[in-house]
């Protein structure tokens, strides 16, 4: 058989086209995967008339009064709030049985209309329950989750399942007569409803001075420390690490420290923030080096910038973080600032 002039070139057009559609195709599959890795979903922020529900999915609540804050502050911003149902419940330490807890929190996670999920304080005890969570409705309907401490256990699971979350106060922390409370509460505030949220920090002595772009995560060092090799572990590439901790004694936090360096998690880390540590009490300096030395020391080999003092933690004076968000960090000998885009 033999292929005619016309026929050759209807040959060359079909392969150049398909040639064309299939690189079109894999830069377009590129594009959507590099669109991904750019950022997590970040749920829809709240407006007035909206429902959230408080709920302890760790530590135990006395009674209404732990909360009343809370519900009072909420409301003032205009949101409805429902009371998760085994919220009062006792058992142990815990808030209710794992069960119970689970209950309360898959339901939020669940509905549609709840959104935002606020922990009404830390403890212990998320960590029993966030393998029994299923998430399925979440994607459907991401709200956020607000809290700190204990709550890092979720923070880290919603980082690994694509999702932003919010670091901030929680309702058994806030005092509404207490001036030192009045800009962790206004942050907080503007995380939720969508406002600009930025920081401008004193230098610290112990600064290193810098400028990186990267996702913010991280949380309570001692939970970070504890989901290390786990589905909740972090994947710190391109990310800056933001830890607090109370009660510790320095050598557990070099201990862990090391052991997150050990696991590489600074390797590629874009930045570090050091927020409040409440050593435990009566830690002198018999181990004979400070938190930030201990930390300078374990960092000293990679190079990103670190800020130390930052407003958030175990204080009255906690800033909201929002997890999972892209931030500018920009650290002189004069200042340290932080930018959320």
């Amino acid at each position: 058989m033999t292929i005619n002039k016309f026929d050759k070139i209807t040959v060359i057009i079909i392969l150049l086209f398909f040639t064309f559609s299939w690189n079109t195709f894999g830069q377009n599959k590129e594009g959507m995967a590099a669109s991904i890795e750019r950022g997590l979903v970040k749920p829809p922020y709240l407006k007035k008339g909206d429902t959230i529900m408080i709920l302890a999915p760790a530590g135990r609540i006395k009674d209404k009064s732990s909360v009343d804050a809370g519900v009072k502050l909420a409301n003032h911003w205009g949101l409805v709030v429902f009371l998760g149902n085994h919220l009062f419940t006792q058992e142990n330490t815990f808030a209710g049985t794992d069960e119970q807890r689970t209950e309360d929190l898959q339901k939020a996670l669940d509905d549609p209309s709840i959104k935002a999920i606020w922990s009404a304080r830390g403890g212990y005890g998320a960590v029993r329950i966030v393998d029994k969570l299923d998430f399925t409705k979440f994607y459907e309907n991401p709200k956020w989750i607000i809290g700190y401490s204990d709550i890092t256990v979720f923070h880290n699971k919603l980082n690994s399942l694509g999702y932003e979350s919010i670091h901030g106060q929680m309702p058994l922390t806030i005092d509404l007569e207490d001036s030192v409370q009045k800009e962790s509460i206004i942050t907080l505030r503007k995380a939720l409803f969508g406002k600009k949220i930025s920081y401008k920090l004193d230098a610290n002595r112990h600064n290193r001075v810098g400028e990186s772009t990267g996702q913010l995560v991280g949380g309570n060092l001692s939970i970070v420390y504890s989901m290390l090799n786990s589905d909740t572990d972090l994947n710190m590439d391109g990310k800056i690490l933001f830890i607090e901790d109370v009660g510790e004694a320095l050598y557990h936090i070099d201990r862990m420290m090391i052991s997150l360096e050990r696991a590489g998690y600074f390797e590629k880390c874009n930045g570090l923030i050091v927020g409040d540590f409440r050593l435990k009490k009566n830690e002198g300096t018999g181990f004979g080096e400070s938190l930030e030395e201990i930390v300078n020391r374990v960092v000293a080999n990679y190079d990103f910038p670190v800020v130390y003092g930052f407003p958030a933690g175990h204080i009255d004076d906690n800033r909201a973080l929002i997890f999972g968000s892209y931030i500018d960090l920009k650290v002189t000998d004069k200042k340290a600032k932080i930018f959320f885009k």
